[in-house]
């Protein structure tokens, strides 16, 4: 008989326990997609047409003491209830208020990654990392898949598919001789070391680390006998976690790639009626925290509570033009749960060898949470962008180089993340509740508040030209980042695209910031801004803050964070963009820095002031308009550009 009565815009309505949550809900995330070769049901998520959402936790376990234990038998019943209407933003903001904001993730995660399951050897490796450079593609994360740890020395476990040698925790030195000396070099070339792991047949008599981690359990090692993983012993887990990578850490490595798929062996954490991934996502997350560093998971989504430990890895998909249209939706209405940062393999896991595909799958991933490949154990199946023919190189280098430019500004949004659990990726309805045309689109996105995307997830003529139709809110102009080409707000447009576009718009009347292409896009100090201005309408004046920290620590935790206000204005005629003096301080912070002023749609004999005094504005054809070049400053120095 629980009922609660609400309001909403001056009408009363009623929710009742007995009430289906599903009619009405806008979808969530789903736990992963291996395997997956077309769309699939989505979980729920928080959002719904009803205006509000009920989460059942009845019987879920909790922490006592830290550690993981059953509610006590006399509890009966546990509902979070959020009444929103159509206030999307405060029913996201309601979550964070319940179970904790989105972490900040360490910075390079939303860089570039290369991974592919493949026995590289460390020559590979090297190789790998001069051929980026050689082709002009940006790497800032390498991931070792299972070929780094030994395999063929495995006999006993409980295995995964019939293989025992998923799981493992000693170098192959036969094809890395020298380990710590490899991730050195890729680590002073400015490439983090991510490993690749499956836990689930535990620390084995094989394994190098096997007398010390039986010695801190207090077995004896005479029999050379094998514990059976078990997640919910404290003692077990402590003892493994340090013991199983203590050595790869010593080395260097940023963080691990936790490939636990193997509920169908462990169907529950023992002693508990809880699934392996929630716990052992949390118990990794919080062990990476180690030494100040931020948390830093890579890991399946594990529903409810999980957003605590980004980023999430979505599993192993097959590669075709279904599946990208329902990655496509599923990533936008994943944050509707909470999960905000999606790592894909981008191209698929299976197959997906069609190079049309691969390039519109790519583009979808410069509005990522991260610009990820990955791909099967196959000979004929690499994801190197230069290996897919010349036009489509290009194609991808393009977005490769746009994703790099685009990173001040990514990296703010994911500030935003953190502060108002505003989706990286977020679907049109958040932001447009009121626009019925909001909920008709499920494969088109905001991506921060200023970039909107509609990733092509179809095959184009026989020239790669693909139609699209796009709908584009009204309250705004905007530009095609690609042409510059500006539209009204408040229509639906059907353009076509060749291989090197698809449909991106910005908002026009607002500064975006940006930097110059770099093929380190994460780590690469901010030394020049460029702030780029596509021009708004009369009467407006809007503002962006960039947001910036070290990047990897958890000083941000405590006030350690720089914040730039940039404005834009136009009234009779008369533009003004400020760049404010920068506020906060945080360790490794620039000092000075110099700026780059993009004013597309700009007309020649452009009149430029910088602070009251007449500058010359270079021409620039690439976006029919000017760029102002300003010399090195002081961030906490105010810049007024008038024109």
């Amino acid at each position: 008989n629980l009922s609660v009565h609400f309001q909403h815009q001056g009408q009363e309505k009623t929710w009742k326990i007995y009430m289906d949550t599903e009619g009405g809900n806008l979808g969530g995330a789903i736990e992963t997609l291996d395997n997956v070769s077309g769309p699939i049901k989505l979980q729920q998520g928080l959002l719904s047409r009803n205006g509000w959402y009920a989460i059942f936790d009845t019987n879920k376990e909790i922490l006592k003491d830290g550690w993981i234990t059953t509610r006590d038998s006399r509890h009966i019943q546990d509902i979070y209830l959020f009444t929103y209407g159509q206030d999307y933003k405060s029913a996201l903001k309601s979550l964070q208020a319940i179970s904790g904001p989105v972490p900040m993730p360490r910075k390079y995660v939303h860089g570039s990654w290369y991974c592919r399951w493949w026995n590289y050897t460390a020559d590979d490796y090297l190789q790998l990392i001069r051929e980026y450079r050689e082709h002009d593609f940006p790497l800032d994360i390498m991931v070792f898949d299972m070929g780094w740890h030994t395999q063929k020395e495995a006999h006993t476990g409980t295995g995964h598919a019939g293989m025992y040698g998923w799981t493992g925790y000693s170098w192959n030195r036969k094809l890395i001789p020298d380990p710590k000396g490899l991730i050195a070099e890729l680590n002073q070339d400015g490439i983090q070391v991510v490993l690749n792991e499956h836990p689930h047949d535990g620390i084995r008599d094989h394994e190098d680390c096997y007398p010390a981690f039986m010695k801190a359990m207090n077995q004896d090692t005479a029999g050379r006998k094998n514990i059976l993983f078990d997640a919910g012993n404290q003692q077990y887990m402590t003892n493994f976690l340090k013991y199983a990578h203590q050595e790869s850490d010593s080395m260097g490595i940023a963080f691990w790639w936790l490939d636990w798929q193997q509920d169908y062996i462990y169907p529950v954490v023992r002693g508990t009626h809880m699934k392996h991934l929630p716990w052992l996502n949390h118990l990794y997350f919080n062990y990476s925290r180690r030494n100040d560093l931020r948390g830093a998971g890579f890991s399946r989504w594990a529903g409810w509570g999980d957003h605590r430990h980004p980023i999430q890895f979505s599993g192993d998909a097959v590669g075709n033009w279904e599946v990208l249209r329902f990655e496509i939706e599923l990533t936008a209405t994943s944050g509707n749960a909470g999960c905000f940062f999606w790592a894909h393999d981008l191209g698929g896991f299976y197959g997906g060898k069609d190079p049309e595909l691969y390039t519109r799958w790519t583009q979808f991933g410069l509005l990522n949470s991260s610009l990820r490949i990955h791909s099967v154990l196959d000979k004929d199946l690499d994801r190197r962008p230069w290996l897919w023919g010349e036009k489509y190189e290009k194609a991808m280098r393009t977005i490769y180089h746009m994703r790099s430019q685009l990173i001040p500004y990514i990296y703010s949004s994911v500030r935003q993340c953190h502060t108002d659990m505003l989706p990286l990726n977020r679907c049109m309805y958040i932001d447009y509740s009121n626009s019925k045309e909001a909920y008709h689109y499920p494969r088109q996105f905001m991506f921060g508040d200023l970039l909107l995307g509609a990733p092509i997830s179809s095959p184009g003529n026989t020239e790669g030209i693909a139609e699209q139709k796009i709908w584009l809110p009204e309250g705004n102009c905007w530009y095609d980042l690609f042409t510059g080409q500006r539209y009204e707000g408040n229509q639906t447009i059907t353009e076509k695209y060749e291989l090197e576009r698809f449909p991106l718009f910005i908002k026009g009347g607002y500064p975006i910031p940006m930097q110059p292409y770099t093929d380190r896009m994460t780590s690469t100090p901010l030394t020049k801004l460029i702030i780029r201005c596509y021009p708004g309408d009369e009467g407006c004046c809007n503002s962006y803050s960039l947001y910036e920290d070290d990047g990897i620590t958890t000083d941000y935790e405590q006030g350690q964070y720089a914040e730039t206000r940039l404005e834009y204005s136009l009234k009779n005629g008369r533009t003004e963009i400020i760049i404010y003096p920068t506020q906060g301080v945080y360790k490794g912070q620039v000092k000075k820095r110099s700026y780059q002023i993009e004013l597309p749609h700009t007309k020649p004999g452009l009149i430029v002031k910088i602070n009251g005094k007449k500058v010359k504005a270079t021409p620039a054809s690439s976006f029919k308009g000017h760029v102002l070049d300003i010399k090195n400053k002081n961030i906490l120095d105010k810049i007024t550009i008038t024109y």
